[in-house]
C-alpha cells in the first residue's frame, strides 16, 4: 500500500491570523517501507517569519526571500501526493496549513478522510506517556543526532521510522540515511532468502535403544491410552 509521509514549517500556528507554509516535505512509502522517492520545497511565504519560530526550524526571512511561491509549486506537491493516505504528526496542523493555501491559490483543500495521525496512533498505543516525535524517537531508538532544529526533510524520514514502529515493529535493515533514504539496501536487506536445503537429524542407533529402554520403564504411559 502505498502512502505518504508528510511534515510542514510555517511561520506560525493559524493560517487564520496569516501565518504561512515555509516548507513542505514528504516520501513515498510502500508497504511501510520507503522508496526512495520524495518532494522538497522550501517557500517564499511572503510574510515576515517571526523570531519564535525561526528558533523551532531555523528560517529567517531572508532564507526564504526569492524561494518559489507556494503557488508555482503546488502542482508537484500534489501530483507527488496523488490520493494515498498521509501520514504527520499532529496532522490537524499540516492540513489546515496546506488547505489554507491550496485555497488561497484557488484549489479544495485536501480530503479531510486521507489524514493519518501519527500522534493519534502513538496515543492509542502509550497513552500519557510523551508522544512528541523526539520522544518517539528515543523510545524506538531512532538516531536523533541530526535533529538540532525542526527541519521538514529531516522530520519525515524520521517519521517513516516512528510510523513503521506504530505499524508493527521495524523491519531488518530499514535504515534511513543521508542519501535519499538508503533505498538499496533496503531492498537487499528486504529480498526473499535463497532456498535451503533439508539436512535430515541422523540418531545413532545406541541413542535410539537407550530412548527405548527409557520409555520401557513408565507405567502406564499416556500415549498409551490414545
Amino acid at each position: 500500500m502505498r502512502e505518504i509521509i508528510l511534515d510542514t514549517e510555517t511561520t506560525g500556528f493559524e493560517p487564520s491570523e496569516g501565518h504561512r507554509v515555509i516548507e513542505v516535505a514528504a516520501i513515498e512509502v510502500v508497504n511501510l517501507l520507503p522508496t526512495g522517492r520524495f518532494y522538497h520545497a522550501i517557500i517564499d511565504p511572503q510574510r515576515d517569519v517571526p523570531p519564535e519560530a525561526s528558533r523551532i526550524h531555523g528560517f529567517t526571512r531572508a532564507d526564504l526571500e526569492g524561494k518559489p511561491l507556494f503557488a508555482e509549486q503546488m502542482d508537484a506537491m500534489l501530483a507527488f501526493l496523488g490520493d494515498s493516505p498521509i501520514v504527520a504528526h499532529n496532522a490537524a496542523f499540516d492540513f489546515k496549513h496546506l488547505d489554507a493555501e491550496l485555497v488561497r491559490a484557488g484549489r479544495p483543500p485536501l480530503d479531510g478522510t486521507r489524514m493519518v495521525d501519527s500522534l493519534a496512533l502513538a496515543r492509542e498505543r502509550f497513552p500519557g506517556a510523551p508522544n512528541s516525535l523526539d520522544a518517539l524517537c528515543r523510545r524506538f531508538e531512532i538516531d536523533l543526532s541530526e535533529r538540532t532544529t525542526h527541519n521538514a526533510l529531516l522530520d519525515v524520514r524520521l517519521l517513516a521510522q516512528v510510523y513503521l514502529e506504530l505499524r508493527g515493529g521495524r523491519q531488518l535493515g530499514l535504515t534511513l540515511g543521508a542519501a535519499p533514504f538508503a533505498t538499496a539496501a533496503l531492498v537487499q536487506a528486504t529480498e526473499a532468502a535463497a532456498p535451503r536445503t533439508p539436512r535430515p537429524i541422523q540418531v545413532p542407533e545406541e541413542r535410539v535403544a537407550v530412548h527405548a529402554a527409557f520409555l520401557g520403564k513408565l507405567k502406564d504411559p499416556l500415549w498409551n491410552r490414545l
